[in-house]
């Protein structure tokens, strides 16, 4: 009798696990992609490294390279707090594919509001395209490179 009640135990544990609502590889991916478009939006990177990658690299629409998660964020702070302050991107579309099980590209095609750069060029409704290199590192998923490109300039 008690075999077949730890049986019936151990079985409805098992079943349970199965259906348990954890988010899916795909899911947790774009949850760390759409982390980083919450902190674009609310001009605060204070908790980047929940996740990036120390060695993050960003390669910005007009084509500078950034290397480090130090420099990133200092340059994203300069940036946000002057032609980029309270200008939102929102996120049209996200795609991601995995390279490996602990490596996905995502692209994700985004609308930025309007800004003016500091050569005083006027950016209105520009869509944005951008790609992340994301990893898996110590069982989170974490962006270790992005490249963003302004869509038909």
């Amino acid at each position: 009798m008690i075999r077949i009640l730890l049986s019936a135990v151990t079985t409805l544990v098992l079943v349970n696990g199965a259906f348990a609502q954890t988010p899916s590889k795909d899911e947790q991916v774009r949850q760390t992609v759409q982390s980083f478009y919450a902190a674009f939006n609310a001009h605060g990177f204070e908790s980047a490294e929940k996740y990036t990658t120390e060695d993050w690299n960003h390669v910005n629409p007009f084509g500078g390279w950034t290397r480090g998660r130090e420099a990133v964020l200092k340059e994203l702070k300069e940036v946000h707090s002057t032609f980029l302050k309270g200008v939102s991107d929102t996120i049209e579309d996200m795609s991601v594919r995995f390279a490996a099980p602990d490596v996905a590209v995502v692209t994700v095609t985004s609308r930025m509001s309007t800004f003016t750069t500091p050569d005083r060029v006027r950016h209105e409704n520009e869509r944005h395209i951008r790609t992340f290199v994301v990893v898996k590192r110590s069982d989170r998923w974490l962006i270790m490179q992005d490249q963003n490109t302004v869509i038909g300039r």
